[in-house]
């Protein structure tokens, strides 16, 4: 115990995160008690409460380490690409990556996500994962109006909107592919990869210029 008390306490929340992810992916979060977090961490219970207040607390600091993720394969799909295709692609290929990944929390940031931060409590990770979610919508604002500009995506695309129904359709592309994989290679005889390609490409000509 004295050599923990010398660890940094970012390092006993991250062991304790990481115990409870793999937890929460095996028996689900209802089920999941904070005494089975504290045993499969090697802590007592006591001291699980020193690093998190509750089981939400730790819920909040997975999410948002998943959403550090999913901004940074955004960030890197738009500055690695010039093209507006290919930056697409890129990005597709990078949310793939990211429910791989992180399959809990992929759904779960779909989920209702709290805006109120004046009238209501809330955990500092829910406030910081708002603020990255925001900036991964001003990324894909920067990638449409790149795409609008130089006439590779429509005109009449209306940003805010466009970027909802954009994350709903991609992610639910993405999630049925997970979801349904072996019935998809059974009935239709393409791969996950080859279902998820042909979806993206359906997607992508909805938002595409028309050839003049």
């Amino acid at each position: 115990m004295g050599r923990r008390k010398k660890e940094p306490r970012s390092v006993h929340r991250e062991k304790i995160a990481s115990a409870a992810s793999m937890l929460f992916m095996e028996k689900g979060i209802v089920s999941t008690s904070m005494d089975d977090i504290a045993k499969a961490a090697g802590y007592s219970k006591a001291t699980l409460y020193v690093y998190f207040e509750n089981k939400e607390e730790i819920i909040g600091l997975l999410v948002l380490e998943s959403m550090k993720k999913l901004h940074g394969y955004m960030v890197s799909a738009l500055e690695q690409q010039a093209a507006t295709k290919m930056r697409y692609d890129c990005i597709c290929r990078g949310l793939v990556r990211y429910q791989e990944e992180f399959p809990f929390y992929f759904k779960m940031v779909l989920d209702n996500i709290n805006i109120d931060f004046e009238n209501q409590d809330y955990l500092p990770e829910e406030k910081e994962t708002y603020r990255i979610g925001e900036e991964i919508n001003e990324k894909m604002k920067e990638f449409l109006t790149f795409g609008i500009e130089k006439g590779d995506l429509r005109e009449d695309l209306e940003i805010m909107p466009t970027i909802f129904h954009f994350w709903g359709m991609l992610s639910g592309i993405i999630q049925l592919a997970a979801n349904k994989e072996e019935y998809i290679i059974s009935t239709m005889g393409l791969s996950k990869k080859q279902f998820l390609e042909y979806g993206f490409s359906m997607l992508y000509c909805s938002i595409a210029a028309k050839e003049r």
